[in-house]
């Protein structure tokens, strides 16, 4: 680590899960510092120190499966809104003005949906200002708690949806139920070696179809996925929201996902080429990986364009 260029060698120092030394430090080294330069570049006239953003960066990576490389792990964060953060965090008056203009002064539209009254919408984005951005006795701004695993839109608006649960929460919350076999439409069989080359060989087909059908649900069908994809919120958190029961949630996500799949199947049935066991096959690959495909179709959504240094 003596031997490894400044950024590189701050980012092993400081990284909280064990990572494999690079095979090309210097390639590393160019690759942080580009990120950091398009990250600076973006947030003009925010100014963070490059060694400071690498070390933001080294203390929120997610863990690493045995012999990925750094690059890997780098690959899928959002390193310009990471950036804004560790400003933010660092109480730079720059980013602050930053992340009101880009992300706090689009919450009342966002919040839009929940249909609550003006007044408690201010608040709630009052409160989120304050969590996200001042120090308190407690601690540093909750905008530290922000990984770069997503966007940091869909992060902050989380944040603002919780505010409004707790203002607006005239009983204390049920406790969370496991919805898990709400969401389960078919069994899915175990994934053995010809169903895992079938899902890798169709890969694009799926997501195509995929997008096709999400493009047909309605918009209140759509913010009720993200909030329960996305943003992960119970169906008991989302029926107070709401005001319904959850159990009327829990039929409406049902059928929100079963739409999907059953238009999903009819597009990939006109397109592939399969025998009618491999199409079977097929469905239950669709099945089994259609909730983990919605909440990465969403990221997709919220994620900024061009933010990935990591693509270029």
């Amino acid at each position: 680590m003596a031997d490894a260029p400044e950024l590189v060698a701050t980012l092993l120092t400081h990284a909280r899960v064990r990572l494999t030394p690079p095979r090309d430090a210097a390639a590393l080294e160019s690759l942080l510092s580009r990120a950091w330069e398009a990250a600076r570049s973006q947030w003009n006239p925010v100014e963070l120190p490059a060694g400071l953003f690498v070390r933001h960066l080294a203390e929120r990576l997610p863990e690493a499966p045995p012999g990925a490389s750094i690059e890997a792990l780098l690959e899928p964060l959002s390193l310009s809104e990471l950036y804004l953060a560790c400003a933010c965090a660092r109480g730079l008056p720059s980013a602050a003005e930053a992340f009101e203009q880009h992300y706090l002064a689009k919450l009342p539209a966002l919040l839009a949906y929940l249909k609550q009254p003006a007044a408690l919408v201010d608040d709630v984005c009052q409160l989120t200002r304050v969590r996200l951005l001042l120090r308190t006795p407690e601690g540093e701004p909750r905008i530290n708690d922000y990984t770069g695993r997503g966007a940091l839109l869909s992060w902050v608006r989380v944040t603002a949806v919780r505010i409004a649960l707790k203002l607006q929460a005239a009983d204390k919350p049920a406790p969370d139920e496991d919805v898990a076999d709400v969401l389960d439409a078919l069994p899915a069989p175990g994934i053995d070696a010809e169903l895992d080359l079938i899902k890798h060989r169709h890969q694009s087909e799926l997501r195509q179809a995929l997008r096709e059908a999400f493009s047909t649900l309605t918009p209140d069908e759509r913010h009720l996925l993200r909030l329960y994809f996305v943003d992960r919120l119970s169906t008991t958190e989302l029926g107070a929201l709401m005001r319904v029961n959850q159990s009327t949630i829990s039929r409406w996500v049902k059928s929100a996902r079963q739409s999907i799949y059953e238009e999903t199947r009819r597009r990939l049935q006109a397109r592939l080429n399969l025998s009618a066991g491999g199409f079977q096959s097929f469905l239950s690959v669709l099945d089994s990986q259609l909730d983990v495909s919605l909440s990465q179709l969403f990221g997709e959504e919220d994620r900024p364009p061009g933010d990935s240094v990591m693509k270029r």
